[in-house]
C-alpha cells in the first residue's frame, strides 16, 4: 500500500523518503493503456472491443459444433465424423489463445524517460554569468546508418527520447512502440515488435476457421442431398444454421483473408504497415529488406525479446517525482515555442511550419533554421525553471507541449517583485 512520507527535515526526511513503500509501474503509467490482474496483462485504452472480437469468434463456432458438425458424427463410419468437432474446438480455442497472446502482451513500449536526453557533445562544464546553465536546443532529428542506408530518426516531446529506427508513437496509447506496425481496435493493442508474429498467426488462423466452416456446411448440406435425394435448396430449407454460417464465414473470409495475404506481403518485403502507408519502399530503398527467406525467418524463427518494462516492479524515486539527484542542465525540446502539425500523431505538437510547402521530415530538413527570439526576462525565466525544476513533458492529447508548474511561475513573480522593490529603494536613496 503506498503512503505518502510525513513531513520532516535532515537525515530523518531522508530516512522517512527510504521507508515510504513505492507504488508498482503498472499503477502510475502515463500511458494510456489498461492492466489486468495487478500489471500482468497489458491492453490498449480501446480493450472493450476485444469482447466484441471474441464473441465474433465463439458464436458461430458454437452454432456449427451443435447444429453442423454434432449431426456430421452420424454420417461418417467408425466414428470418424468426432474428428470434426474435436477439429473446430480445438481450432477455436487456439485461436482465442493467439488473441490474447497478440492482445494482452506488451508489444515493445520504450520507456519514457525522466528528462530529455543530454546533446551529444555535451560535457556538463558550460556556464554562464550568476551559476546558470546555458539552454540547449536538442536537435529535431539524427541520422543513423542501417544496412548502408542512412534513416533520420525523430525525437519524441511525450517520452523526452529519440525513437529508434522503425518506432513510432502510437496516439492512441500513448507510447513509442518498437517496430510499430499499427494500432488494432479488434484486438485493441498496438502490434509491435514483441506481438506481430501472434498478430499474424491469429489473422491466418482466424481464416483457415473460417475456410473449415465454410466447407463443412456445404458438406453436410450434400449428405442431406444423398440421404433423402432431394434437390439443393429443399436440403439447405432443412438446416437454416448451415446457410447462416456459409453466408457468415464467406464475409468474413474476405476481410481476414485479404488481411493475412496483405502481411504476407509485407512480411516478405520486410515492411509494416506504417512503413508500407507513409515511406511507399516501392520508390526507394528498403534498409530493412534482406530477402523473402531471411524476412520470414526474421519474423517466425527468431527469439522475441525481453519486455523492457517491469510493470510490477517498485518505482524508483526519482521517476515519481521523488528527485535525489539535480537536473544539471537547461536542455529543451526541438519544439519549444513553435506549433505544427505532428505527421504521425496527426493534431498539432511544437515544431516547424504548417504551410503546404513543408519539406518531408524523413527525406531532410534543416533544424538550423530561423527560430523565435525570446526577450530576455523570459529566457531568465525559463532558465529558472530548468535549473530548478525538469520540464515535464505534457503526455496525453498534448503532445509536443511544456508545461511549467505554477509553483516556478510564482517564484519567477516574486524573483521579479523582489527586483523592482530594491530598484525603488535604490532611486528613492538617490533623491
Amino acid at each position: 500500500m503506498y503512503s505518502v512520507p510525513p513531513p520532516g527535515g535532515g537525515s530523518g526526511g531522508r530516512g522517512a523518503e527510504e521507508a515510504v513503500e513505492m507504488p508498482r509501474v503498472y499503477k502510475v503509467w502515463k500511458g494510456s493503456n489498461i492492466f489486468f490482474l495487478r500489471g500482468r496483462f497489458i491492453f490498449g485504452p480501446d480493450v472493450r472491443s476485444l469482447l466484441l472480437t471474441i464473441f465474433l469468434i465463439v458464436a458461430p463456432a458454437s452454432i456449427f459444433c451443435v447444429f453442423v458438425a454434432r449431426k456430421l458424427m452420424d454420417h461418417f463410419p467408425h466414428h470418424q465424423g468426432i474428428s470434426i468437432m474435436v477439429v473446430a474446438v480445438a481450432f477455436t480455442l487456439y485461436d482465442l489463445v493467439l488473441l490474447l497472446l497478440t492482445s494482452g502482451r506488451d508489444p515493445g513500449i520504450i520507456p519514457r524517460n525522466a528528462h530529455p536526453p543530454e546533446p551529444e557533445g555535451y560535457d556538463g562544464s558550460s556556464e554562464v554569468g550568476g551559476g546558470q546553465t546555458p539552454q540547449l536546443r536538442l536537435p529535431r532529428t539524427k541520422d543513423v546508418v542501417v544496412n548502408g542506408i542512412t534513416v533520420k530518426i525523430k525525437y519524441c516531446d511525450t517520452c523526452m527520447l529519440y525513437r529508434p529506427p522503425r518506432c513510432s508513437h502510437c496516439s492512441i496509447c500513448n507510447n513509442c512502440v518498437e517496430r510499430f506496425d499499427h494500432h488494432c481496435p479488434w484486438v485493441g493493442q498496438c502490434i509491435g515488435l514483441r506481438n506481430y508474429r501472434f498478430f499474424f498467426m491469429f489473422v491466418f488462423s482466424t481464416t483457415l476457421l473460417c475456410l473449415f466452416v465454410f466447407g463443412f456446411c456445404w458438406v453436410y448440406i450434400k449428405k442431406i442431398m444423398d440421404a433423402d435425394h432431394s434437390s439443393i435448396w429443399k436440403a439447405m430449407i432443412k438446416t437454416p444454421a448451415s446457410i447462416v454460417l456459409i453466408i457468415y464465414t464467406f464475409i468474413s473470409v474476405w476481410f481476414v483473408g485479404g488481411l493475412t495475404v496483405f502481411h504476407l506481403y509485407l512480411i516478405s518485403t520486410n515492411q509494416t504497415t506504417y512503413e508500407n502507408f507513409r515511406y511507399r519502399y516501392d520508390r526507394r530503398a528498403n534498409p530493412y529488406n534482406r530477402g523473402v527467406v531471411d524476412n520470414f525467418k526474421e519474423i517466425f524463427c527468431t527469439s522475441i525479446p525481453l519486455s523492457k518494462n517491469k510493470f510490477r516492479e517498485r518505482v524508483l524515486p526519482e521517476k515519481h517525482g521523488l528527485q535525489t539527484r539535480p537536473v544539471g542542465g537547461g536542455f529543451i525540446s526541438p519544439n519549444m515555442g513553435k506549433a505544427v502539425t505532428d505527421l504521425e500523431m496527426g493534431r498539432k505538437a511544437g515544431w516547424g511550419n504548417t504551410g503546404p510547402g513543408m519539406p518531408d521530415l524523413e527525406s531532410g530538413m534543416n533544424n538550423d533554421g530561423a527560430e523565435n527570439k525570446e526577450g530576455e526576462a523570459e529566457g531568465v525565466e525559463n532558465r529558472a525553471a530548468v535549473a530548478q525544476h525538469p520540464r515535464r513533458s505534457s503526455w496525453g492529447r498534448k503532445s509536443g507541449s511544456w508545461e511549467i508548474s505554477p509553483d516556478v511561475l510564482a517564484m519567477a513573480a516574486g524573483a521579479a517583485g523582489d527586483s523592482n522593490r530594491i530598484d525603488n529603494s535604490s532611486l528613492n536613496g538617490l533623491n
